[in-house]
Formats: structure tokens, sequence, C-alpha cells
């Protein structure tokens, strides 16, 4: 009787190694994002270098030396172009903006992209239809975002007038959200 409680207690301790062997965000719940899992206990920084629709934003972020303040604490929303929102700009104009000389200009058009609070979609819906229709809120660039509802979207415009719709929302993060979207928000210039 004592050997056949040795085997269960050694299947016991071999079954929970392997069970300790698997990441902790293994069993979470995930988003995907430009082909790839977003997981809530790593950050906008750590998830956003894994879409495939997101490379331009994470160099741009890049050039800008935002990456260490992405990788902070937070909490921050950001609303993410994708690499089409991109591709909508004038020719040249990405490319321009990843010039070293241009940094300053890069860091507030991407900063107008975030704002220091953590904000879910349902939060927003409920702010637009509380105020009226439409609801304002400052980024950490200092711009000034417009929400207003489309149907059950959330339409999210710049400074220019430009408005961009929010594709996949509610992309949870250790240190925020990520909305993604599908334009680029310009600051007025």
């Amino acid at each position: 009787m004592t050997s056949i409680l040795r085997a269960i207690a050694a299947a016991a301790l071999i079954g929970s190694a392997s069970v300790a062997l698997v990441p902790a965000y293994a069993a979470e719940m995930t988003v995907e994002v430009g082909g790839a899992p977003m997981y809530p206990s790593k950050n906008i920084i750590e998830n956003a270098v894994n879409s495939k629709d997101h490379t331009t934003l994470v160099a741009a972020v890049k050039a800008a030396g935002l990456v260490e303040t992405l990788s902070g604490k937070g909490p921050f929303t950001v609303f993410a172009p994708t690499n089409a929102a991109f591709a909508k700009l004038p020719a040249g104009t990405v490319e321009n903006l990843l010039k070293p000389e241009n940094k300053a200009t890069l860091t507030k058009i991407l900063t107008c992209h975030v704002i220091g609070a953590d904000v879910m979609a349902a939060a927003v819906m409920k702010m637009v239809k509380d105020e009226g229709g439409m609801h304002k809120a400052k980024t950490v660039g200092g711009c000034e975002l417009t929400f207003k509802l489309d149907g059950n979207k959330v339409l999210v415009g710049d400074e220019s007038g430009k408005w961009a719709t929010v594709t996949i929302a509610d992309v949870k993060q250790s240190n925020g959200v990520i909305h993604v979207v599908d334009a680029v928000l310009l600051p007025k210039m």
C-alpha cells in the first residue's frame, strides 16, 4: 500500500511541476489583434510588438522614444492606428515623421492618441450619452479628442476634424487598455 501512495505522490509532484512550467499568461482571456493574442498581464508595448497590424505604430513609438513611457505603470488608454490607417496619410508622411529631426512632431502626434486613464468602451459610450451625443477628453499630448457614437460603434474625432472608428475595443493591458482605430488622429497644426 505504501508503494501505491508513493506512486500517487510522485505523480502529483510531477503533475504540479509541469503545471508550474506553464506561463501564467497562458490561461488568460485574450483578444487577438493583428494575428497575435494580447495578454492582459503584459503591458502595451509587450503586446503591441506582436501585432502584425501595428508594425508602423511600433516603429513610430520607438522613433519617438516612447517605449519606456508606454511600458510604464500607466494607466493609459491608447487609440492604436493600424498600418492601414497610417497608409491613408499622404505619401511620404510616415517616412518623414520617422526622421530624427521630426521627433518632436511625431511625439506630439503619438501622445495625442493616449489618454492618461483606463477608459473602456462602455464608459465612453455612457459619457457620450450622458453629455448629449459627444464627449471631449484631453490626451497626454495636450490634444482634445471628441467621442461620439455611430450605432454601437465608438468614433474618435481629432483636432483637425477627422474621425476614426474603434474597430477593436477594450483590449486590456497590465497598464491600461488599447482600442484599435482605423485612422491616425492628428493634432491641430
